[in-house]
């Protein structure tokens, strides 16, 4: 399952670099990404712009101050 730890990418870069590597993706994979902040405008973007995007089994958790870890799979 693909991880992108995207702390380092600027920002006005940041969804263009997730969506590639989503669509890149084999159906029922999950993209891990790590960021310094929670990606709920992220969520909602692929909400509603991603039908393969499996909104239901997305999850994040902040296992410390500046780390969000964020799953986003890719329907079946």
């Amino acid at each position: 399952m693909p991880t992108l730890d995207v702390r380092d990418i600027p920002p006005v870069n940041r969804h263009e670099r997730i969506h590639k590597t989503f669509a890149e993706m084999a159906p029922g994979e999950t993209l891990t990404i790590v960021n310094d902040h929670e990606p709920k405008p992220l969520f909602y973007e692929m909400q509603a712009e991603i039908p393969e995007f499996d909104a239901e089994g997305y999850s994040v958790e902040q296992p410390e101050p500046q780390r969000f870890v964020a799953s986003f799979p890719k329907t079946e």
